[in-house]
């Protein structure tokens, strides 16, 4: 008896051999390769190494001097001579007989030699291609289809919202007041994202998962971040182009925007500088969101903006309300609303931001509602409104399932402050909250997940929880609704929000 090891299409194995002046039987057990040794024959191509499927048969010869066999191909390969077939019972289970006769010897190149030959390169490129071309067609039939039908959804909504939005606001508004930035925003960011998404993945600024995040998301382990960098600034710039740069409300909103993307690209920043997805502590990160609210408010309080009504000094402490409670004047406690709206609405936008295409789709559909609910007050601001949701459509391109890159800090906490800009400078809090209601409740889950724990462990000891993992949409991927299916369900309900608020705002003004 004697042993040679041979390589069987990755796989290396030792195979038992016995020998006898005749003829050589090999015994392979099929249970070993269950795919290698189907009930058809195969064929050994000594060039490459490897063993194709086919009925032609090979041969297996002896070295003279070790005693070891060499593989050749048959009469109609490389070299004449004779050959044996691989026999395979009818059952799978069955061990598969080798018949060999005694041949000349053919020399197999090592596996060093084989991997550098170009014939490798090419077979390696070749599965690359061909795996990238299937997890494109996995990301066609389910992350297009969800984000196609949202911007099917944005695009009848603003211009049916267009077509009547005069009767509805009795102000001479442009043609397509609302779908020329949504539009003209939406097709630069995506065209913008096909620029910055292979710059960032080559300068390695990758995510960095958190070990307690779901096990499934171990597979997005080295998407590119910081996505909020090529998105957010043209939603601004659009806005700043269409409103004209004398908006004295646009141009607060975009400097408060500004403001809280800077404070993400710093945690982002020292996320990927220490390898961890922990950035800036939770207290200096809240420190500098209040900082942040507090120097607009004090910057709003002095600020004039021109509305429809002529309020010019009375605005900013107003708060339009639906019918029959009017318009509540808040004095200086509208200040501190408006620090708790960008604190809330961007750490909500931050929480929501764990799914392929979940933040960015509602944070559109809430910019729409926003545009609409404050049309009424301060055009400019509707603008601003839509050009950010169609750069947020934009970013959806390289966002959906399965994601490209990641927005990151510094997009989620841009979108929120814009949003709390908005309402900030129109006095729409009541909308805003309606809007950002899947925000809202990804915060809401988070609370009531510590307190739960915390009231648990005086009480009883032990910590318990409501949910399986806090926010909410990583409780329903660890029940078992797959990734698409959640975002899906975000968006009808944020849709179905915006609306709402839409209306209320309207209906308010």
């Amino acid at each position: 008896m004697c042993s040679t090891r041979l390589v069987l299409l990755g796989f290396h194995q030792t195979l038992s051999i016995s020998a006898s002046p005749a003829s050589t039987r090999v015994r392979i057990s099929s249970a070993s390769f269950p795919s290698i040794f189907p009930r058809r024959g195969f064929r050994f191509d000594a060039q490459r190494c490897r063993l194709r499927r086919s009925f032609v048969p090979f041969a297996l010869s002896f070295d003279e001097d070790s005693g070891l066999p060499t593989l050749m191909e048959d009469s109609n390969g490389v070299s004449g001579g004779n050959s044996s077939y691989l026999a395979s019972s009818e059952d799978e289970d069955s061990d598969a007989d080798l018949i060999v006769h005694p041949t000349a010897d053919v020399e197999l190149r090592s596996n060093k030699e084989r991997f550098e030959t170009p014939d490798s390169s090419i077979t390696v490129a070749a599965h690359r291609f061909a795996t990238l071309r299937g997890r494109r067609k996995k990301r066609t039939q389910k992350g297009i289809l969800i984000s196609m039908s949202l911007v099917a959804f944005l695009l009848m909504f603003l211009l049916f919202f267009d077509w009547c939005s005069w009767r509805i606001v009795r102000m001479p508004l442009e043609p397509f007041f609302l779908t020329h930035p949504f539009t003209l925003s939406a097709a630069l960011s995506t065209f913008a994202g096909f620029i910055f998404v292979p710059i960032v993945d080559s300068m390695r600024i990758h995510q960095v998962l958190r070990k307690e995040g779901p096990a499934s998301h171990m597979s997005k382990r080295g998407t590119p971040t910081m996505g909020g960098l090529f998105f957010v600034p043209i939603g601004i710039i659009v806005a700043s182009i269409k409103a004209g740069e004398r908006s004295t409300a646009v141009s607060g909103a975009a400097v408060a925007t500004i403001a809280f993307a800077a404070i993400g690209l710093l945690d982002d920043l020292l996320s990927c500088i220490k390898s961890h997805n922990y950035g800036l502590p939770g207290w200096a990160k809240l420190g500098l969101q209040v900082i942040a609210a507090t120097w607009f408010s004090f910057w709003l309080d002095s600020a004039h903006i021109s509305t429809p009504y002529n309020m010019y000094s009375f605005l900013k402490f107003l708060v339009p309300l639906p019918p029959p409670m009017g318009i509540m004047y808040l004095g200086k406690f509208y200040l501190v609303m408006t620090v708790f709206c960008f604190a809330s609405m961007t750490n909500g936008v931050n929480l929501t931001d764990g799914l392929d295409g979940l933040a960015g789709g509602c944070a559109a559909l809430a910019f729409i509602g926003m545009s609409v609910a404050v049309l009424a007050i301060c055009p400019d601001l509707a603008v601003f409104g839509s050009s950010m949701a169609g750069a947020c459509v934009g970013f959806l391109f390289h966002n959906r399932y399965r994601a490209s890159i990641f927005m990151g800090d510094t997009g989620s906490l841009a979108l929120g402050g814009a949003l709390a800009a908005m309402a900030a400078l129109s006095g729409m809090f009541f909308p805003l909250f309606i809007a950002s209601g899947t925000f809202l409740v990804e915060v809401l889950s988070v609370i009531v997940q510590v307190l739960f724990k915390k009231a648990t462990e005086v009480l009883y000891g032990t910590r318990r929880c409501i949910f399986r993992m806090a926010p909410i949409h990583h409780h329903f991927e660890l029940c078992g609704i797959r990734e698409p299916i959640i975002v899906a369900g975000a968006y009808v309900l944020s849709f179905i929000l915006a609306i709402f608020a839409g209306y209320v705002g309207l209906f308010s003004a």
